[in-house]
C-alpha cells in the first residue's frame, strides 16, 4: 500500500514557474514508476510526465517537454515535478501516480492555477 500526498499548487501568473512534490508513504518507494497527471475542468485526466525507480531518462507529454522536469528522491519518498514557463492551458489539478506491476495508486491532487 502506498499513499500519496501532493503539495505546492496555487496561483501563478502566465510564464511564472511552480514546483510540486510528492510525498509517499511505505518502504518500497524506490520499486515504483512515479508519475504527474493533470485534469482540466471539463476534461479528462491527462498524463503529464513519469519518471522510473532509479531517477533517470523521465519522459513527458509533448505539452509540457522542455519546461516541466520530474526528478525523484528515493532517500526521501518523494517526487517532484517543476515547473517553469507555465501557460494558462496548464491550469488544472495535478495528481501524482505510483505504478508498479500494473498497481496504480493516486494522490487527491493539487490545484494549480496559471492567471494570463
Amino acid at each position: 500500500q502506498v499513499q500519496l500526498v501532493e503539495s505546492g499548487g496555487g496561483l501563478v501568473q502566465a510564464g511564472g514557474s511552480l514546483s510540486l512534490s510528492c510525498a509517499a508513504s511505505g518502504r518500497t518507494f524506490s520499486r515504483y514508476t512515479m508519475g504527474w497527471f493533470r485534469q482540466a475542468p471539463g476534461k479528462e485526466r491527462e498524463f503529464v510526465a513519469a519518471i522510473g525507480w532509479s531517477g533517470g531518462s523521465p519522459y513527458y507529454a509533448d505539452s509540457v517537454k522542455g519546461r516541466f522536469t520530474a526528478s525523484r528522491d528515493n532517500a526521501k519518498n518523494t517526487v517532484y515535478l517543476q515547473m517553469n514557463s507555465l501557460k494558462p492551458e496548464d491550469t488544472a489539478v495535478y495528481y501524482c501516480n505510483a505504478a508498479l506491476s500494473g498497481i496504480n495508486y493516486w494522490g487527491k491532487g493539487t490545484l494549480v492555477t496559471v492567471s494570463s
